[in-house]
């Protein structure tokens, strides 16, 4: 991972190198100190640098935005197709069943196991958000906390646009969901729409009716745990294959769901980034079978 750098402009004259970062790319103050303790990762007209050091107009303020070492994750070989990537990020469509954080058996693969074994150096796996075991599609991953921290300034920012497509049961109404999430008591793991949850706004539009079920585009403006499983179940279509929120299905043996596309600008370069996947074989199959 290339260092970035910004060369300091004169209005800029009077401030530090902590100053340029904050300005120039949003370096947060956990990040600075985590600079500070790196040999060689901070420089100053290509010479270390304390953050405190004052700047002038000419001078290049240069940093290292890589994690500067391999974390501590079980390398574990799995086949992922990967459907963008550069030297600050990848995007692949996940398949299913397959979690994205390790799990309790270490030697099961999970996203972050087999990025592990994927990446190069001081490239790490951080997930910028994460799909459930059973979902399928879109995952945007990191390579280093820095990116990490930009990505979710993108999403916060309201420009992390992601699109689902699922086949629920029946046919419901193109219709806004606006229905507040919560944990449902006496359980660590269900949601439920619950008046004194967080809010919560997804878009269900149909797409194809298909007789006692339909394929429906999800959009959600929210990003709740669970949001468009529980509010599918909520106005009474849920998820086929979906055991928690519906039912089990002989067709599939996980909630059909599946992130399609996603857009957001780079965090680094601004350039527009707009991908898609196409539906798993589970649900198209349900399709031809409707």
């Amino acid at each position: 991972m290339d260092m970035l750098s910004v060369t300091v402009p004169k209005r800029d004259e009077t401030k530090t190198v902590a100053d340029v970062l904050r300005d120039a790319f949003d370096v947060s103050e956990t990040y600075l100190r985590r600079l500070k303790r790196r040999p060689g990762a901070l420089l100053l007209n290509g010479a270390p640098v304390y953050t405190v050091a004052p700047v002038h107009a000419g001078d290049v303020v240069a940093f290292d935005p890589s994690d500067g070492e391999r974390l501590p994750i079980r390398p574990i070989p799995f086949p992922l197709r990967i459907v963008y990537e550069d030297e600050w990020l990848l995007v692949l469509d996940k398949p299913a069943n397959l979690s994205v954080h390790p799990a309790r058996d270490p030697m099961e693969p999970t996203v972050e196991n087999a990025l592990r074994a994927y990446l190069a150096g001081a490239d790490n796996p951080h997930p910028v958000s994460r799909l459930d075991k059973g979902t399928t599609g879109l995952l945007t991953v990191a390579k280093s906390g820095y990116l990490h921290a930009r990505m979710k300034s993108v999403q916060h920012a309201g420009q992390f646009r992601k699109t689902y497509l699922a086949i629920v049961s029946g046919v419901p109404a193109s219709q806004m969901i606006d229905a507040p999430i919560g944990p449902r008591p006496g359980s660590t793991y269900e949601r439920m729409v619950r008046t004194d949850g967080d809010p919560a706004q997804s878009l269900c539009e149909v797409q194809k009716a298909l007789g006692d079920r339909s394929l429906v585009r999800l959009t959600p403006y929210t990003g709740r745990t669970h949001q468009l499983r529980v509010h599918m179940a909520h106005i009474g279509h849920p998820l086929l294959g979906d055991w928690l929120y519906g039912e089990r299905s002989p067709l599939i043996d996980r909630p059909a769901l599946h992130a399609a596309t996603l857009s957001f600008p780079h965090p680094i370069t601004g350039e527009p980034i707009a991908l898609s996947a196409p539906l798993p074989e589970d649900m198209e199959r349900l399709l031809k079978e409707s």
